[in-house]
């Protein structure tokens, strides 16, 4: 859905990547190890040992893998029990978010702006820390039915792209002064096409400087 009462270009938007930018760990392998018993996570993970060598070899892409592996290790949970371990798992996040960069969350919100989460993780968790954090998601879709994970999505893997894509569809990107992006990999190159400002973390020093806007009266 677009934004309608924001056409006067009185607030900013930000976009945030969440793995390695807002947060400073793999959250989706993260999910993996508190949700499922470690049998599991090894029974399941030595079907596709073929394919999680050739990703770290570099030889097979980050968003197949991420697929595959949500496929093996969730298909057929229920997805009422993987929520309610989402919600749980969303209070951890929360309390170990990099610190440079949710102080820059807060400060664009101190100044009313828009902010939005925009990771090719899953939604079982990223939607309660978005509502913990009062901001946006833009992210990947579980597929669920009849109560259960289907182990496919129901939406791309938010990544590279589709981030771009699905940003485009909800935001009106003119009806902002100012569109920031922070993110840490050429997975947010897109996204960042979009940007006024970017900060890529570990090459970037510094912060971009937050824009003043114009406050109505």
């Amino acid at each position: 859905m677009y934004a309608t009462s924001e056409k006067n270009k009185t607030i900013n938007l930000a976009l945030f990547d969440f793995d390695g930018t807002l947060c400073t760990k793999d959250s989706f392998t993260g999910f993996i190890f508190y949700t499922l018993s470690k049998r599991h996570i090894m029974r399941k993970g030595l079907k596709i040992l073929p394919w999680i060598q050739a990703y770290y070899l570099k030889l097979y892409p980050a968003d197949a893998m991420r697929a595959k592996l949500f496929n093996t290790m969730f298909k057929g949970n229920s997805a009422k029990q993987l929520q309610q371990l989402g919600q749980e798992y969303a209070q951890t996040l929360v309390k170990n978010l990099d610190t440079q960069l949710f102080q820059r969350l807060l400060q664009h919100q101190a100044q009313g702006d828009k902010v939005v989460l925009v990771s090719a993780s899953i939604d079982l968790y990223l939607k309660p820390v978005c509502e913990l954090l009062n901001i946006d998601l833009i992210c990947t879709q579980v597929e669920i039915h009849n109560g259960f994970i289907t182990g496919q999505y129901s939406t791309p893997d938010c990544s590279s792209e589709q981030k771009k894509i699905r940003v485009h569809e909800a935001y009106h990107l003119n009806d902002y002064a100012h569109v920031y992006a922070y993110g840490n990999s050429y997975e947010d190159l897109q996204m960042f096409s979009l940007a006024d400002s970017c900060y890529m973390v570990g090459e970037d020093q510094q912060l971009p400087r937050l824009a003043d806007v114009k406050k109505l009266a």
